[in-house]
C-alpha cells in the first residue's frame, strides 16, 4: 500500500499488562524520516493498517527504548545544579559535564546531592502497543515532500 497517514488510539502496556499510557495520535506517517527516537519496529507494525483495524504490536526492550544502562546514572553535588526553581524528584533537567549537555531525569535527591538518570523512563521494558485505527489513507505527494517527474523519479 505504500506510505500511509494514520490516526489511531493507542494503549501502551508493559508485558505484564499494566497500562503505562493511553494516547490518540493523529496523522502519523507510517514511514519516512526517522530520528533517534523512532521506534522502527512500531513503525513497521503500523504498515498496511486499515480504518477500524485493531492491532497488538509487541516490542522487546531492545526494539523499544533499549536496555537499562546503569552507567547512565550519576550522583552529583546539589551545588553543581544550576536551577531557577528547586529541583524536584521525577523532573527532567539538563546537566552540562565537560561541555556536553545531557538530559536527565531526577531519580534521587538528598540535602546535598542529586541522582540523575539519562536512561529513557521505559528503558529495559518489553512493551505492548494496542492500536485501533480511526483513519488510514495513502500519503499524498505533498505529505511525502516529493515531486513526481515524468520519468517517475522522485526528488526529496
Amino acid at each position: 500500500m505504500g506510505i500511509q497517514v494514520v490516526s489511531f488510539h493507542c494503549v501502551l502496556k508493559n508485558k505484564l499488562g499494566r497500562i503505562i499510557s493511553s494516547t490518540f495520535n493523529q496523522n502519523v506517517m507510517t514511514d519516512g524520516p526517522r530520528d533517534a527516537d523512532t521506534l522502527i519496529a512500531l513503525v513497521e507494525g503500523l504498515q498496511g493498517l486499515e480504518k477500524g483495524e485493531k492491532r497488538k504490536i509487541s516490542l522487546r526492550a531492545d526494539q523499544a527504548y533499549g536496555f537499562y544502562n546503569p552507567k547512565l546514572v550519576m550522583i552529583c553535588p546539589l551545588e553543581e545544579m544550576i536551577a531557577e526553581t528547586p529541583i524536584k524528584l521525577g523532573e527532567n533537567v539538563t546537566y552540562v559535564k565537560n561541555g556536553k549537555r545531557t538530559s536527565y531525569r531526577v531519580i534521587g535527591l538528598t540535602s546535598d546531592s542529586v541522582t540523575l538518570d539519562a536512561n529513557h523512563p521505559l528503558a529495559g521494558q518489553d512493551l505492548v502497543f494496542e492500536i485501533e485505527a480511526t483513519e488510514a489513507r495513502a500519503a499524498t505527494l505533498e505529505e511525502l515532500g516529493c515531486i513526481e517527474v515524468d520519468t517517475g523519479a522522485r526528488f526529496h
